[in-house]
């Protein structure tokens, strides 16, 4: 897109906002009161809000690459998304965490090459947050497992360990320990739409459909 395209786009977007000024306009009186935080990856093609068809003032959005959650270490230096993180349970009040990894993640797949480029220090250093789902993966399916078989697993498995992640901050933990805080793990399907979320009872992914579909 050049400049001249956005700013149609941005022509499209405020004709959405004169129509929904009202509504608009209160989230800037009355402030935000997300109901959840969406932690997801920065991949183009994972887009939240069109996803589940929220509206704005619905989701506090954290993306990074490979909607990765480093754990609660206040001496680290991944303070982005850690303090996102802290904003949104512990001054937004949000009800659910929904951590959203997704399928042919450029993120889980750069954990099977080495990377050598200079330029990309800080994300070698980053993807170390997905080491441990990779070895996870391999010591489920072997080293000589099928490539796409042991992508699809470590990137289920990468939502599962951030999940973990994610409940070695204080308030997480003492909100979800209290009944006052969901936590999902989404995994998202870039090529049909879907979602499955992780049931953590039964130890695997369901279609997220099938929780309206069985009350039918």
């Amino acid at each position: 897109m050049n400049l001249q395209e956005y700013a149609q786009g941005n022509k499209l977007f405020r004709s959405y906002f004169k129509k929904n000024k009202e509504a608009l306009l209160d989230l800037v009186k009355s402030g935000q009161s997300p109901k959840a935080l969406f932690i997801g990856c920065s991949d183009s093609r994972v887009i939240p809000d069109l996803m589940v068809q929220s509206e704005p003032g619905d989701l506090f959005v954290i993306r990074n690459v490979g909607n990765f959650v480093p754990p609660y270490k206040p001496d680290e230096d991944f303070h982005a998304t850690a303090s996102g993180i802290e904003y949104a349970v512990s001054v937004l009040k949000v009800e659910e965490i929904i951590i959203c990894g997704h399928t042919h993640c450029g993120a889980c797949a750069s954990l099977y090459q080495e990377i050598e480029d200079p330029s990309l220090v800080h994300t070698k250093k980053w993807l170390e947050l997905g080491q441990s789902a990779k070895t996870s993966a391999i010591l489920s399916l072997g080293s000589d497992a099928n490539k796409e078989e042991l992508l699809r697993l470590t990137e289920k498995l990468s939502i599962i360990k951030q999940i973990e992640n994610i409940l070695t901050y204080p308030n997480v933990k003492k909100g979800f320990e209290d009944g006052n805080l969901s936590i999902h793990g989404w995994y998202y399907d870039i090529e049909t739409g879907n979602i499955d979320y992780y049931n953590a009872e039964t130890y695997e992914f369901l279609p997220l459909r099938s929780l309206i579909e069985r009350d039918i």
